[in-house]
């Protein structure tokens, strides 16, 4: 064999070996390795009610439903951000179409790519309706508690002190998690999308639901119990946990409590250049560069654990359209409305960018695509952001379907 004919053998031989290296997504009950979860990070996008179909009493949640599976499928993502949960009306999750469609869709997309993680989200809220929700005899059993016949109790989550009582609104409050009730209620979550085949879970403003749980005690405790359920039940025997930490961590004595860490972009306006922005580090609370270093639940050590970046929905300012200097808000709007309004063109210069800088500037960084996300501005697109590539099967699509998939397909080993 001529050597220039071995060499190449060898270098196409590298190159597999390092393409397996990077397609790895394993992990199982004993944890996942700091490579694979990158892998994961790197092929995130968020796809708000992905497993949600339909609403209760069989009404489309949103239509063109059929075009975000496709899009999944096409885009090669691995990380579904988002894909169900309940923000309120949680008497819902007494449908049996709820979990039905969802596991549906869980088996349709686990059969086209088995290493397909979806994440759940066990939010900063809970309303009057969670009264309204049975308590399984196995989330007493599990708790070393008596079975009782009776429903979750909305005041019994609440803070003594009333702090962050109608928080969102009169009967809509946040959780308190030094409450046996709120531990409950987490527990009977998890499992029960756990059960459908979600291996991941977000759980939010985690310094909301703390409140009352300066030390991590609660956290801790529910947090354990979480994972000692998916060790039990999982696909995998473990889950992946994350949460919005606007003080770089979840760390309790040297060690995360969750996997990794997630928080929104934090976009900076440019005043004088109507609509444009960017990133920057130090900007308002943004994580580049901050995120805590600490031992991760599955052992490995890390300086910064890796984090998320996200395109954030939380509403509008009171003057949409105008120049917030040092606002959450860009030109009045939170992140994924003001990049819904931008022209395509700058909205896939502008995905473009933010891919490449976040990685050059925080290699423990990791951006989550926008799939599908609600957005507040005025919108012909049933109220929500869809990169779906327009079409006839998703008229309302914004087309960054094939800028997601080309920087992925550029995306090198880390």
């Amino acid at each position: 064999m001529k050597p220039i004919v071995l060499l190449s053998l060898i270098a196409v031989a590298s190159l597999s070996f390092i393409s397996c290296e990077k397609s790895s997504y394993y992990f199982d009950e004993n944890g996942i390795s700091r490579k694979a979860l990158e892998n994961y990070l790197d092929r995130s996008v968020t796809m708000v009610y992905l497993l949600m179909p339909e609403l209760p009493g069989g009404k489309p949640t949103y239509s063109y439903h059929a075009d975000d599976i496709r899009m999944v499928k096409n885009i090669g993502a691995k990380f579904i951000g988002r894909a169900i949960y309940r923000w309120g009306r949680e008497s819902a999750l007494n449908d049996s179409a709820y979990w039905g469609n969802a596991r549906r869709i869980i088996d349709e997309l686990h059969a086209f790519d088995k290493d397909i993680v979806f994440q759940a989200c066990l939010f900063e809220i809970v309303t009057e309706d969670v009264n309204n929700v049975p308590i399984p005899d196995w989330v007493f059993r599990d708790y070393n508690l008596p079975p009782e016949s009776r429903t979750f109790s909305y005041a019994a989550m609440l803070n003594d002190d009333s702090i962050m009582v109608n928080h969102w609104r009169e009967g809509s409050s946040v959780p308190d998690i030094s409450k046996t009730e709120t531990q409950l209620w987490f527990y009977f979550l998890a499992g029960s999308y756990i059960n459908i085949g979600c291996e991941a879970f977000h759980i939010g403003q985690v310094e909301l639901i703390g409140m009352n749980d300066p030390e991590r005690e609660h956290w801790a405790a529910t947090l354990t119990k979480i994972r000692e359920y998916a060790g039990k039940h999982a696909r995998r025997k473990w889950t992946l946990i994350d949460a919005h930490v606007p003080y770089g961590g979840m760390v309790k004595d040297g060690k995360s409590l969750i996997d990794f860490n997630s928080f929104p972009m934090r976009i900076k306006e440019i005043p004088d250049r109507p609509y444009e922005a960017i990133l920057e580090v130090n900007y308002l609370d943004g994580l580049y560069n901050k995120s805590k270093g600490c031992i991760s639940p599955s052992g490995w050590d890390c300086e910064h654990l890796p984090y998320l970046v996200e395109f954030d929905n939380f509403g509008r300012s009171r003057t949409p359209g105008e120049a917030t200097v040092e606002s959450f808000f860009i030109w009045g709007w939170d992140e994924i409305s003001w990049f819904a309004q931008q022209p395509d063109h700058y909205r896939d210069e502008w995905l473009e960018y933010a891919f490449g800088w976040i990685r050059q500037t925080d290699t423990n960084a990791h951006l989550e695509m926008p799939g599908c996300r609600m957005i507040t501005c005025t919108n012909e697109t049933e109220g929500n952001y869809r990169a779906n590539t327009k079409s006839e099967a998703c008229p309302i699509g914004y087309s960054q379907e094939e800028t997601i998939k080309r920087l992925w397909a550029s995306d090198l080993p880390r």
